[in-house]
This record gives structure tokens, C-alpha cells and sequence, in this order.
């Protein structure tokens, strides 16, 4: 039996296929050469006290190494991410400016674009939330001008591709269903790289396997 274990979820609706936060360490494990056991959690099993001992949230991921347990996906890649240096680099001065990014990621650019989608996927017939809606894409879209003005004419965030990447590309990929990162050429370019990586086609491609092996769990 493998060593680490990550928690994910058995099913999930279509819309949320692909993005859930297990995708991160996932993908931060494949970048590093981990092998890893999926942990698979039914409906509801989230919510049970024994996994609540794990995750105080009730939210997936959780990571269990050795009796070490780690929780909230930025936290479980930056444990990742600094035992190997294909996510951090050595020298202390890159190394900061990873890290950075991956605050960055979470803190700063993720927060907006999880009001929007709340705002499109839960509450699109709610008159309030149509009039937020304008305000909140004007601040998504600011923070992605950001990103896309830091990026120019790089690939990656910084001299080349670190956790700080591998979060952002994950944060982005929220957006998918509307056009706001694929209509930046430079974000859409990034998105494409990144997502071309093979690490991240095998991570996704097991969280996708799961979900496909248990579609008999959708609702009729």
C-alpha cells in the first residue's frame, strides 16, 4: 500500500469534473515522482465525523503521509512542492518567488473568480445577484489583466515552471465556462502550456477515471 493517500470525491456533477481541489496535489504529486492511493469518499461521506477528523471542513482534499495529515489543497502542494525541486526551486531567492505565486494564486486571484462563479452557477436566476454580477467580472477581470501583464512574453510566472504555476493554471481553469481566460491570447496560451504538461494530463485523467467509473451515482 502506498505511503500518501488524497482524498477525493467518488462523483461530482459534470460542471464541477475537473476542478475539484484533489486535482492540485494530484498534479503536484505526478510533477514530483509520488505515488499515491485515492481515497474515494461517497456522497456525503465528507460529512462524517471520522473524515471530519481529517479535514475539519468537510472539504477534499486530505492527505495522509506516515501519520502526518495535511489539509486545504495550497497547503498539501506546498508540502509537496518543497520535497521536490521540479515544483520549488533550490536557490532561496526563486524559491521565495514560488512561493509567492502560490499566495498569489490563492489569495489574490482566486477569491473574485469564486464569487463570479457562485454568482453564475448558483444564483443566475436571482435578480441581486444579476446586478453584482457586473461588478464582479469588472474585478475578475482586473486580476487577470494582472496575471496576463506579469506573463508578456514568458511562459511561466517566473524563469520557468514552479507550484506557483501549477495552482494558477488550476485557479484559472475555474473560469471555463465563460471565454475570460481563453480570450487572452496570453492566458489562454499559458492555460494551454501548462495543461499540455504530462503530469498534469495523468492527474487529470485519474481524477476523471473515477468519476467515470461511478457515473451510476448520478442523479436520474
Amino acid at each position: 500500500m502506498n505511503a500518501i493517500k488524497v482524498s477525493a470525491f467518488r462523483w461530482v456533477p459534470p460542471f464541477a469534473q475537473g476542478l475539484v481541489r484533489d486535482l492540485r496535489v494530484r498534479w503536484a504529486l505526478e510533477e514530483a515522482g509520488l505515488s499515491y492511493e485515492e481515497q474515494l469518499l461517497d456522497v456525503g461521506g465528507n460529512k462524517s465525523e471520522s473524515y471530519r477528523k481529517l479535514q475539519p471542513f468537510g472539504q477534499v482534499p486530505a492527505y495522509q503521509e506516515d501519520g502526518l495529515v495535511v489539509f486545504e489543497s495550497g497547503a498539501v502542494v506546498l508540502h509537496v512542492a518543497e520535497r521536490s525541486t521540479a515544483l520549488l526551486p533550490s536557490h532561496a531567492p526563486a524559491r521565495a518567488r514560488a512561493t509567492s505565486w502560490m499566495f498569489a494564486a490563492l489569495n489574490t486571484v482566486e477569491p473574485p473568480i469564486m464569487f463570479l462563479v457562485q454568482l453564475d452557477l448558483k444564483f443566475a436566476d436571482d435578480d441581486a445577484a444579476k446586478r453584482l454580477r457586473e461588478a464582479a467580472t469588472g474585478a475578475v477581470k482586473d486580476r487577470l489583466a494582472s496575471v496576463a501583464e506579469w506573463l508578456g512574453d514568458r511562459d511561466y510566472l517566473e524563469d520557468r515552471f514552479t507550484a506557483g504555476d501549477l495552482l494558477m493554471v488550476t485557479v484559472l481553469r475555474i473560469l471555463r465556462h465563460t471565454d475570460m481566460v481563453t480570450g487572452i491570447p496570453t492566458l489562454a496560451a499559458y492555460l494551454s502550456r501548462c495543461e499540455a504538461r504530462p503530469a498534469f494530463k495523468k492527474a487529470l485523467a485519474a481524477q476523471m477515471a473515477a468519476f467515470a467509473d461511478n457515473a451510476a451515482l448520478a442523479p436520474a
